[in-house]
C-alpha cells in the first residue's frame, strides 16, 4: 500500500525551526517597540538595538498586529512550501521543476500580501509617515529577530548535539532513517545496455560497478570472492560469486531471516549490498540523456518489428504471432513461449528488446531452483552479506529507469517447477501496481539499505515484463494450470517460411510510457472492445465446455480478454482471431490428458458448435486443437 508522508519527520523538524524563528521575531519586536508598555526598555534585546542605532518607534495597534502577522505568515509560508514539496515528491515530480517553483513563489507572494495588506488596513491615520514607521519597525524586528534566532539556534544545536551524542556514544551513527529520506524517482535512463552480457561499464557506470566489481561480495564466501576478482570487468564475477555463495549457504543450512538481528551486527550497506550500492552511487553522480521515443501506432509497431526480424536478424514469424506477442503485454506482465526447439521462442523477446532500445536479462533456469532466492538472492547469515543475483540487479536498474522497457527472459523455465521458484512474483503481479513489491529481507533497526529498497522490499516497476520459454520433453516438468492462467501463452509448433522485405527496417526507440499509452488508447477505443454479442457467442462455447467437461474460467481470464482483444485489434488483427487464440490457450488446453469415454463425442459436438457459432475455419487454432485431441482418442 502506498504511504503518503504529509509530513515526514524531517519536515516537522523544519516546521519546528520555522516556529522558533517566528517566536524570535515576535519577541524581538515586543522588546524594541518604542513605548515599552509590555517589557522594560532596559531589556537585553533593546540594548542591542540601541547599539545598532535602531530607531525607537511606537508601533501602535497596526504595528503590533503587523508584528503578529509577520511571525504567523513566516510559519504559514514554510508549511505551504513543505507541503508543495512533499506533493511533488509523492507524485514523482522534481521538486525544482517549473510547477513546484511557481507554487513556492506563489506561497511567498500570498503570505507577504496577506501580512502586509492587513497591517496597512489597521494603520491609523494612513499617512506616509505612519506607514513608513510601521514598515521600519517590522523590518527592524525581522532583522534583529533573525540575528537572535541564529545566535540562540547555534547554542541550542550545540547543546542538543552534545547531549544526543553522549547518550548514543556507543551506537552506530545514522543521520536519518531510510524511511525519512526524500527520494525523487529519476526519469529517463542511460543508453541501451544488455544485462545478460554484463552491464558494460563503458555504457552504464552503475551496472559496471554493480556486477563486475562486487561479484565476490555477492557470493559472500571465499570462493565467491575469488570468482568476483576474476570477473571484475563483467558479470562473470557476480554470477560465479553468487553461485558459490548460494552453494555455501545451502551446505550450511543458513536462512535469510534477520528478524532478531540488531543494526550493529551488520556493516554498511556497501558491504551488505555491494552491487546495489554501487549502482546508487553511479546514478547519483551521472547525468543521463533524455530518451526519445518513436511516434507510431500499434499496427505500425507490429509491421516494423516483423520486417526488422526478417531483414536484420533472418527470423520469420507470421503476423498474428507478432500481434499476439506485442498485445499480450497489455493483458499480463508474464508470457510463456512454448513449443518445439529452434522455432524462435527465445529470439522473439531478445530481439524485441533490441528493436525498441530496451534492457534484456536472459537467465537460463537451473534444475536446482526451489524458491524465490534462486532468482532474487538471499541474505547470507555466515558472511552478513546479501547474495545479489543478476535478476535482482535488473529489477533495481528498472527502478532507476522507469521509462525504459525491461524484459526478463527465463530460458527453459520448466526445467524446474515454475510454481515453486516463481510463486512469489506470480502472486505479487496480481496486486495493484503500486503494491508490486518482492520481499528481500527483514531490515534490522538502524541499518540504512540501498536507495530503492524500502522496508526490505524491492519495487517491481510497470516497465518490467517477464517471458518464460518452455520445452515439452521428458527433461521438463509440466506447468501448473495456475501458472498458465496468469500468463499469456504462445505455442510455437512450426517454422515459418522466409519472405522478402524491400524497405529499410532500422531499430527504434520506444519508451515504456509510450507503449503503455498505446495499450490504453487501444483498450479505450470502443470499436476494438468486446460487444454484448461477442460475449454472448463466447458464453455459448464456455457454457458447453463447463457442462460437458466441468471446465470454466474466472475473472482473471475475463480481464485478460478485455485487455488483449482490443489491443490485438489495434495491432491490425481480427477480433475473432484473438478470441480463437484465448479460447484455445485458456480453455481447450485444460483438456490435455483427458481420456474418459465421453470426451471424444463431446469434442465432436464442441467442434460443430464452434463452426455453427462463428463459421467454419474462423476459429482455426481451436479447431486444430480439438482435432488433435480427437486423433489421440
Amino acid at each position: 500500500m502506498k504511504r503518503n508522508y504529509y509530513f515526514t519527520r524531517k519536515n516537522l523538524i523544519v516546521l519546528a525551526i520555522a516556529l522558533f524563528y517566528s517566536i524570535c521575531i515576535l519577541v524581538t519586536g515586543i522588546c524594541i517597540e518604542g513605548s515599552h508598555t509590555i517589557v522594560s526598555s532596559r531589556n537585553v534585546i533593546n540594548k542591542i538595538a540601541t547599539v545598532l542605532k535602531f530607531s525607537q518607534i511606537e508601533a501602535g495597534l497596526g504595528g503590533y498586529v503587523g508584528l503578529v502577522l509577520l511571525a504567523l505568515y513566516v510559519a504559514v509560508m514554510v508549511t505551504a512550501v513543505l507541503y508543495i514539496r512533499r506533493y511533488a515528491i509523492e507524485n514523482k515530480m522534481k521538486t525544482y521543476a517549473l510547477k513546484p517553483m511557481l507554487a513556492y513563489f506563489g506561497a511567498f507572494v500570498v503570505s507577504t500580501a496577506l501580512s502586509v495588506g492587513v497591517t496597512l488596513l489597521l494603520i491609523s491615520p494612513k499617512s506616509v509617515e505612519n506607514i513608513g514607521n510601521t514598515m521600519l519597525f517590522l523590518g527592524q524586528a525581522l532583522g534583529l529577530g533573525t540575528i537572535l534566532f541564529l545566535a540562540l539556534g547555534t547554542v541550542v544545536l550545540a547543546v542538543v548535539m552534545l547531549v544526543v551524542n553522549l547518550i548514543f556514544i556507543d551506537k552506530p551513527f545514522r543521520f536519518f532513517n531510510k524511511d525519512e529520506l526524500d527520494v525523487v524517482e529519476e526519469e529517463d535512463d542511460f543508453e541501451h545496455v544488455d544485462v545478460s552480457s554484463s552491464f558494460d561499464p563503458e555504457e552504464d557506470p552503475a551496472a559496471g560497478l554493480g556486477l563486475g566489481g562486487f561479484g565476490g561480495f555477492g557470493g559472500g564466501m571465499p570462493e565467491g570472492g575469488a570468482a568476483g576478482a576474476a570477473g571484475a570487468t563483467g558479470a562473470g564475477g557476480a554470477t560465479a560469486g553468487n553461485a558459490a555463495g548460494a552453494n555455501g549457504a545451502a551446505g550450511l543450512g543458513l536462512g535469510g531471516s534477520l528478524s532478531g538481528m540488531q543494526g550493529e551486527e551488520l556493516g554498511d550497506r556497501e558491504k551488505v549490498f555491494p552491487a546495489l550500492s554501487a549502482m546508487d552511487i553511479a546514478y547519483r553522480y551521472t547525468v543521463r540523456p533524455t530518451r526519445e521515443t518513436a511516434d507510431l501506432s500499434l499496427e505500425e509497431l507490429c509491421v516494423k518489428f516483423r520486417n526488422y526480424l526478417a531483414n536484420v536478424e533472418g527470423l520469420y514469424f507470421d503476423m498474428d504471432t507478432i500481434r499476439i506477442f506485442i498485445s499480450a503485454f497489455a493483458a499480463s506482465q508474464f508470457m510463456i513461449l512454448e513449443g518445439l526447439s529452434g522455432t524462435g521462442k527465445s529470439s522473439l523477446p531478445r530481439y524485441f528488446s533490441k528493436f525498441v532500445g530496451g534492457q534484456l536479462l536472459f537467465t537460463p533456469v537451473q534444475a536446482t531452483w526451489r524458491d524465490k532466492s534462486s532468482i532474487i538472492g538471499f541474505f547470507n547469515e555466515f558472511s552478513k552479506t546479501y547474495t545479489e543475483t543478476d535478476f535482482l540487479l535488473q529489477l533495481y536498474h528498472a527502478n532507476y529507469n522507469p521509462d525504459q522497457i525491461h524484459i526478463f527472459v527465463l530460458d527453459e523455465m520448466n526445467i524446474s517447477r515454475v510454481e515453486y521458484y516463481f510463486a512469489d512474483l506470480l502472486s505479487v503481479l496480481e496486486y495493484p501496481k503500486d503494491a508490486w513489491k518482492l520481499r528481500l529481507m527483514q531490515i534490522p533497526y538502524g541499518f540504512l539499505p540501498p536507495e530503492k529498497i524500502a522496508d526490505g522490499n524491492i519495487q517491481i516497476m510497470p516497465n518490467c515484463y517477464f517471458v518464460g520459454t518452455a520445452n515439452k520433453d521428458d527433461s521438463t516438468f509440466s506447468i501448473a494450470d495456475k501458472v498458465y492462467d496468469r500468463a499469456i501463452t504462445i505455442d510455437f509448433d512450426y517454422r515459418n517460411k522466409p519472405f522478402k522485405v524491400t524497405e529499410e527496417t532500422p531499430a527504434i526507440s520506444l519508451s515504456s510510457s509510450k507503449l503503455q499509452s498505446l495499450y490504453a488508447e487501444a483498450i479505450a477505443t470502443e470499436e476494438n472492445r468486446m460487444t454484448d454479442s461477442d460475449y454472448a457467442k463466447l458464453d455459448t462455447l464456455s457454457d458447453f465446455v463447463y457442462e460437458q467437461f466441468d471446465i470454466t474460467f474466472g475473472n482473471r481470464i475475463l480481464t485478460q480478454i478485455d485487455n488483449l482483444v482490443p489491443t490485438f485489434v489495434a495491432c491490425g488483427g481480427a477480433k475473432e482471431d484473438a478470441l480463437d487464440f484465448l479460447f484455445a490457450r485458456k480453455v481447450l488446453s485444460k483438456l490435455e490428458g483427458r481420456f474418459e469415454e465421453y470426451v471424444k463425442g463431446a469434442l465432436n459436438q464442441l467442434l460443430q458448435l464452434i463452426q455453427k457459432t462463428y463459421g467454419v475455419g474462423v476459429f482455426k487454432q481451436s479447431e486444430k486443437v480439438i482435432r488433435g485431441y480427437i486423433r489421440k482418442l
